[in-house]
Order: structure tokens, then C-alpha cells, then sequence
């Protein structure tokens, strides 16, 4: 497994994965050294995710491997069809996934997706519209719809 950290608005991410795909990409509590070398397994990725944060890219390409349950996986490709720039509430993707008693179910699997933003979990939000449970925290969350759905004011004047 080949790992690279680079600096992102958000802190610094870690990104895992091998020739098979990317299986994790996550965000570091703690500063961290950068990688000064992208092995070339990650560098799609890399290459993907910092055109994301300079708002040249609306989805990812590059190949995915992440690893979890049957029903985490199924969760977590119903979660990668939730358009950018869209929500979706828990219980909106608990009915497309066909059952809405699952709802606990599906907010674990959420809160385990392993590919962050690549596997859009921040566009789930709470029935009412409220910025609900985030991994990597609400500010976190917040910062990300913004940036894939940003107001713009035009001027009155």
C-alpha cells in the first residue's frame, strides 16, 4: 500500500491505495509533513483532488477501491450519484438505497465511507436542511458545500 500526504484548504490528507485503486483518503487531525514524492499509483488522485480544491473538477475519475461491507459499498455508490452541488438527507438516501428503517444503518455507513469527498458524504444533511454529523467536522462540511455550491450575490448597484 503507497501513501501521500499533501495540504489541502482543509488540512493536510492522507491518500492509500496500490495499483488496484485508491481505498482511503482521509483528513489528518494533526500536522504532518508533506510528501515531497507522489508514488505513481496516487498521482491521478493527487493530480484529481487538488484541480477539486482549485475548482477546475466536479467528479473523480481516477479508480476507486474502497473497502467495507456489502451495505457500506452499496451505501457508499448511492452516495456517489448525489449530484455536485446537491444535498441529500438521510432519509432521502435510506428510501433510494429501499429501505427508510435503515436509516441508522445507512448513517453509519456514511460515517465510515473511507474516500473522503471522492465519495461525496458531506452532501448528506438532516431532513430539516441541518449540517448533521461529519467525520471530519461540521466546519469541514460546511467549507465543502460551499465551495461545490458557492452564493453568488450579484450587485444591486
Amino acid at each position: 500500500m503507497k501513501t501521500a500526504v499533501i495540504n489541502t484548504p482543509l488540512g493536510c490528507t492522507e491518500i492509500c491505495g496500490d495499483e488496484i485503486g485508491i481505498s482511503k483518503i482521509h483528513i489528518l487531525n494533526d500536522e504532518t509533513e508533506i510528501s515531497t514524492k507522489i508514488p505513481k499509483e496516487l498521482k491521478e488522485a493527487v493530480s484529481q483532488l487538488q484541480d477539486y480544491f482549485n475548482g477546475k473538477r466536479t467528479d473523480f475519475t481516477f479508480k476507486i477501491n474502497p473497502l467495507g461491507t456489502d451495505f457500506q459499498k452499496k451505501v457508499w455508490q448511492e452516495l456517489v450519484n448525489i449530484p455536485f452541488g446537491k444535498t441529500c438527507s438521510y432519509l432521502e438516501l435510506s428510501k433510494k438505497l429501499g429501505d427508510v428503517k435503515a436509516i441508522r444503518a445507512v448513517a453509519s455507513a456514511n460515517g465510515k465511507n473511507p474516500l473522503w469527498i471522492v465519495v461525496p458524504c458531506h452532501r448528506v444533511i438532516g431532513s430539516d436542511g441541518s449540517l448533521t454529523g461529519y467525520a471530519g467536522g461540521l466546519w469541514r462540511k460546511k467549507w465543502l458545500l460551499e465551495h461545490e455550491n458557492p452564493v453568488k450575490q450579484e450587485s444591486l448597484f
